[in-house]
């Protein structure tokens, strides 16, 4: 079964090396706490929000040894007024047998906003 595992964290500026850095620590983390390995990954999307235009934060992806094929998408998020600025999320899907309740997600830095629920409830 396929199941999505989210993440997200925001950065404090549009630069290359803060969206690459955040987006790597982001994604180890995912990685760690959800036991995840290359081979059972699909996919993984990462979206930023339009005031994020200095780097590909898939780039991230790549500097994680053994995740070289694993296909990645950057994408735009939708321009909502008031939300979240200098966000970067992140969906892994992932081949597990794991319950649906049982997926730790990852919010870091504001990003925590997003979803207190999950956050407040995390297994960490």
């Amino acid at each position: 079964m396929i199941r999505g595992i989210r993440g997200a964290t925001t950065v404090e500026n549009d630069s290359e090396q803060e969206v690459i850095l955040s987006t790597e620590k982001l994604l180890l983390e995912m990685i760690d706490q959800n036991h995840i390995n290359p081979d059972q990954t699909a996919s993984v999307f990462i979206s930023v929000t339009p005031d994020l235009v200095s780097a590909f934060p898939a780039k991230a992806l790549r500097k994680i040894h053994g995740w070289d094929y694993v296909p990645v998408m950057c994408m735009q998020e939708i321009p909502v007024e008031g939300s979240l600025p200098r966000c970067i999320r992140v969906m892994l899907h992932v081949n597990t047998e794991v319950k649906q309740s049982d997926i730790i997600h990852i919010y870091q830095r504001d990003a925590v906003t997003l979803r207190p629920d999950l956050v407040n409830n995390s297994k960490l």
